[in-house]
């Protein structure tokens, strides 16, 4: 009796799609991105309307980065501390209660900022936490990664299109009544993940040290594993570099006398790459191909940048971000590297940190270009950043080899070891 061929299974990101938990965190994910994306760009019309100040209106969009670091250091421990679906549900909760006190007419300017910078508080831990429980979800192995490559790519995609969104809907909408989506997509993602997610213990126990001691040991711990550091320097430093176009764009554009749908390409331009490339290294490559392109594309992803030195025009510009964009495909092939070397006690802690660092080094690498474009110009400023970040990341990438497996000397190995058992 013939039974006809078998199906093969689905593989790369259909085989992850498969999984029902990791749907609920997706749409969650895509919820609250779009969400917040919506409410920053309110809620920086709404401070422009209450006081007439351009100052306070950026400022609003600085508060987004800057709680990062202190979230993601001083609560890093609640990521390994409690069960991971309450702290993201919790998360989710908070964001939505500071965002209904919002629309309280009030509320005023100093509250305002004070909530924004609550939820930007929290935003590392919930990050950190969601990304150590896609280890739960989906194993520590290749689907973990296609994972973590799906939700950079929504998050890349959902900036595009949220402030496309806000666009809108501020045309038909007041900034509050804008603001009042944000409440309900914080909603609907709790929801999701509180319904659509299982319920696991916690990776750490709570133990007789405060949350405070805990999430600084934990950091103490993660920093000082020469091998972890190493692989955050290369996450965190050619980031510092490659925000340097997006953030003087307004500036470039000024310089080579393009239109205002100039500022809007340039700006769209590294995230269609990095888009792109995300999704051929994730469906095209397999994980023993990513892994070794990574020290290669990010010893060279940043090279594109030094094109600025010529001045380009918009065309040559455009192709210069989208394969600066496109270097950051390495981080996929990474992803993997850095979840093998965490302890999984550690994983939470390791990716709130990894969260906080990446998001205050890239809001320090836009004010480094901009104060460095008040005495250079503008194009000599991203040329310099694509020179002087290719030399970082040669240099964290050598140090990236030298804390390779099997290359580091037995007393690093046993170092490495007796840490990690401390923190048990």
């Amino acid at each position: 009796m013939s039974h006809g061929p078998a199906t093969a299974p689905p593989t790369g990101y259909r085989a992850v799609f498969r999984v029902r938990e990791f749907r609920a965190v997706f749409a969650a994910h895509l919820l609250s991105l779009l969400g917040v994306v919506v409410s920053e760009l309110a809620l920086t019309v709404l401070v422009y309307d209450l006081t007439g100040s351009p100052l306070l209106s950026a400022l609003t969009f600085a508060l987004g980065l800057l709680p990062y670091v202190i979230g993601g250091t001083l609560f890093a421990g609640v990521a390994d501390r409690y069960p991971a679906r309450r702290v993201l549900v919790v998360c989710d909760l908070v964001c939505a209660a500071c965002v209904a006190v919002m629309l309280v007419p009030a509320t005023p300017v100093a509250g305002l900022l004070a909530l924004r910078c609550l939820v930007a508080a929290v935003a590392p831990v919930f990050t950190g936490t969601r990304m150590a429980a896609l280890t739960d979800i989906l194993g520590d192995g290749d689907l973990y990664v296609l994972g973590r490559s799906l939700l950079r790519i929504v998050s890349q995609s959902a900036m595009l299109i949220g402030f496309g969104t806000g666009g809108v809907l501020l045309t038909v909408l007041s900034p509050r009544g804008a603001i009042t989506v944000t409440v309900v997509t914080f909603l609907c993602s709790a929801a999701l993940l509180r319904f659509g997610t299982r319920d696991r213990p916690a990776r750490a126990g709570s133990g007789s040290a405060t949350l405070l001691r805990e999430s600084l040991s934990g950091a103490r711990l993660i920093l000082g594993d020469r091998r972890i550091r190493a692989l955050l320097l290369l996450l965190w430093l050619p980031a510092m570099f490659v925000v340097a176009p997006e953030a003087l764009a307004a500036p470039y554009v000024a310089e080579i006398g393009a239109g205002p749908a100039a500022l809007g390409l340039l700006l769209c331009a590294m995230a269609v790459g990095h888009v792109g490339a995300e999704l051929f290294v994730g469906s095209a490559l397999r994980p023993r191909t990513r892994s070794r392109i990574v020290l290669p594309v990010a010893a060279i992803g940043l090279l594109p940048l030094v094109v600025y030195v010529v001045r380009p025009g918009l065309p040559l510009a455009l192709a210069a971000l989208a394969l600066a964009g496109m270097g950051a495909a390495y981080v996929i092939g990474l992803d993997q590297w850095f979840v093998d070397a965490v302890p999984p006690e550690l994983r939470g802690r390791a990716m709130t940190l990894l969260t906080a660092g990446l998001m205050t080094i890239q809001g320090a690498g836009m004010a480094l270009a901009g104060l460095a474009a008040e005495f250079f110009p503008v194009h000599h400023v991203v040329a310099g950043s694509g020179i002087i970040g290719t030399v970082v990341a040669l240099l964290v990438v050598a140090e990236v080899r030298r804390t390779a497996p099997g290359r580091m000397s037995d007393t690093e190995r046993r170092d490495g070891a007796d840490r990690h058992m401390t923190s048990r």
